[in-house]
């Protein structure tokens, strides 16, 4: 039987934390601020980090159950009852953003960015689309990634069981799975509009997975990809070679046509030759893992997060959920009010620095209340 890890880890804590802040700042559009997160050093950004830690901490949180032998039904249920806690929150976040819009909609540039992160539909008829909203059929722009975590956990139960399982037949799977969604441009549909989910649950789930699998080796004292030198050259030599692509304008162009002549030319898919985010193509996808991979293997990775300076971060990744909520309705306070207001990089820096100070008190208020309930179990980082 597998041995439970006795103590937490504290880098995905640390981690989670430090993703949710470059979440929060991006939600904020236009700021000087936002020229500092993961996004412009890499293919990669926050969200691909936070979808593959939620899958380690799944592992971490539910798997013992499916390592040991089968779970009963309440265990089952477990990521199911998460689900439908996230959709109230999810529920709580859109028809908050809509009643700012709905207030606001006669001011000048609100109109046109109710358009552009698709609120207007919702502004318009809020009956209507409240029944898409509510079940997850319509989505905002910057609100959107809630749906894609309702439905992992949902299936969260069969990924946990076939993972731990047959660990590389899963992975085999949802690679299967990941790879003839991103060909056939497979969508989830949307209503009453029809664009499609902007995070493809039927891929990002490969993110998850190696997550879960990711989770269960730690929960059981091991490595799911042991440590190999060449494996980590490779890693860093693909981390560097996409920081100069972001960073050499020449090398983005001569790289970019290159991309569009395998397209066009040698019929190459677009999962291969794009950054497309809904399908996680493949560029973004080798570069979350090959960042995750160098990370975890990093010494300094687990110092630091057991420094006291990362206590902060590593509350902010413990309470993930209450965090995402509230940063979430405060970057759309955030968008409106620079909507309302002259550019400014005073206005940008105040709105940035007041709501990470809320995001940390919401962390640090959360982190109280649970901890009398948390001194009770053996610290395994909680899904989200």
């Amino acid at each position: 039987m597998p041995n439970p890890i006795r103590t937490r880890d504290h880098r995905i804590d640390m981690l989670r934390g430090i993703a949710l802040v470059m979440i929060f700042i991006n939600h904020i559009p236009e700021t000087a601020w936002e020229h500092f997160t993961s996004r412009n050093f890499g293919f990669s950004d926050a969200a691909e980090g936070f979808v593959l830690m939620s899958g380690m901490a799944a592992g971490l949180a539910y798997g013992a159950v499916y390592l040991r032998g089968t779970p009963t039904l309440a265990e089952v249920l477990r990521p199911w009852r998460r689900a439908v806690t996230l959709w109230w929150v999810h529920c709580i976040i859109i028809f908050s953003v809509l009643a700012m819009f709905l207030l606001l909609i006669d001011q000048p540039g609100i109109h046109s960015m109710a358009y552009d992160r698709n609120i207007l539909f919702a502004v318009e008829d809020p009956a209507k689309l409240s029944i898409g909203m509510a079940f997850l059929g319509h989505h905002f722009a910057y609100a959107d990634i809630l749906p894609l975590y309702i439905v992992l956990m949902l299936a969260a139960p069969l990924l946990l069981f076939a993972c731990a399982r047959w660990p590389r037949r899963a992975l085999a799977g949802s690679i299967l799975l990941w790879l003839c969604v991103g060909v056939v441009k497979l969508k989830m549909p949307t209503w009453p509009t029809d664009y499609g989910w902007s995070f493809n649950p039927m891929a990002w789930q490969l993110l998850f997975v190696a997550g879960i699998l990711t989770g269960y080796g730690l929960r059981q004292g091991r490595r799911f990809l042991p440590v190999n030198r060449l494996a980590l050259q490779l890693a860093i030599g693909y981390l560097v070679f996409a920081l100069i692509w972001t960073k050499v304008p020449v090398v983005a162009d001569w790289g970019g046509h290159a991309l569009w002549l395998l397209y066009e030319y040698a019929g190459v898919p677009s999962l291969f030759t794009a950054f497309d985010k809904c399908f996680v193509s493949v560029p973004r996808l080798l570069h979350i893992l090959a960042l995750a991979y160098v990370l975890s293997v990093l010494p300094v990775v687990k110092a630091m997060s057991a420094h006291p300076w990362a206590t902060p971060f590593c509350l902010l990744g413990r309470n993930s959920l209450p965090v995402f909520a509230v940063g979430s309705v405060l970057a759309y306070v955030g968008q409106l009010t620079k909507a309302l207001q002259p550019p400014s990089a005073l206005l940008d820096a105040a709105l940035i620095i007041s709501g990470l100070a809320v995001l940390f008190l919401v962390a640090h208020l959360r982190e109280k209340q649970r901890l009398p309930k948390a001194a009770q179990f053996a610290g395994a980082p909680r899904a989200a």
